[in-house]
């Protein structure tokens, strides 16, 4: 029996619902991380009040930071989930891109947007 060189049309059907649960949720989240950053949500007195502290001035600015940051990161994992949801619309979702060998289901299922197999990922193979 030959080795499968790719997932069936049914088998991308599982992967896109997967990815597109992922993705609705990672925008929800995205959403709130840049509500944060912005203060969009911010018109209360804590914006205005002359009582600030300088260390509370600090770690507001930090954790603005650090709401970018995680910001930044989701809109990459979005892209990452959309790209996995064009490689399904032309059928090379789940091929390694080292070996060209499928990848697990089960590490699909895990990081649906993954594009290398663990032996690639943990061996370097690129």
């Amino acid at each position: 029996m030959a080795e499968k060189t790719r997932y069936s049309d049914a088998e991308l059907e599982e992967f896109r619902a997967i990815i597109l649960e992922k993705l609705e949720k990672a925008k929800h989240d995205y959403e709130m991380l840049k509500g944060g950053v912005t203060n969009a949500d911010g018109n209360d007195v804590a914006d205005t009040s002359p009582t600030f502290k300088v260390l509370e001035e600090g770690a507001t600015t930090l954790s603005k930071e650090e709401a970018g940051r995680l910001a930044q990161r989701q809109m990459k994992f979005i892209q990452n989930l959309q790209a996995a949801l064009v490689r399904i619309e032309n059928k090379t979702y789940g091929v390694c891109r080292a070996t060209g060998k499928l990848i697990p289901k089960e590490r699909l299922r895990a990081v649906p947007h993954a594009t290398l197999s663990i032996e690639a990922k943990q061996g370097g193979i690129k």
